[in-house]
């Protein structure tokens, strides 16, 4: 088994709000990610969702390792921007580790041991 400490994560947010609030929700997440976690070692990109309905956002984001992850959070704003997220969204946070990627047209999985 991989030391989980060392072996690339996503992080999987997903917010619920009020459909009024999405469009501010998003602007929180672009601002925080922008002016902190892009320059943080060890982050490998992220992607920000909405639902058509307006209820929830989701954002994965990938990392080198889930210690990276920690170092970032423990060494920039986030958490004034979570305070802010707080006001309008409840959100449930994940970490997971990748088992296969799919691409289009491929005939086999990209496997990585679980």
């Amino acid at each position: 088994m991989p030391d989980e400490q060392s072996t690339p994560v996503v992080l999987i947010n997903t917010f619920r709000l009020e459909a009024e609030n999405q469009a501010e929700l998003i602007a929180l997440l672009v601002k925080a990610t922008e002016e902190s976690v892009v320059t943080a070692p060890g982050f490998g990109g992220a992607t920000l969702h909405r639902s058509l309905d307006g209820a929830r956002v989701v954002m994965y984001a990938r990392w080198q390792s889930s210690a990276h992850y920690e170092e970032m959070r423990a060494s920039n704003g986030s958490m004034s921007a979570l305070e802010e997220l707080a006001q309008i969204a409840t959100f449930e946070r994940g970490t997971f580790a990748v088992v296969c990627e799919f691409q289009p047209s491929d005939r086999l999985a990209s496997r990585r041991d679980p």
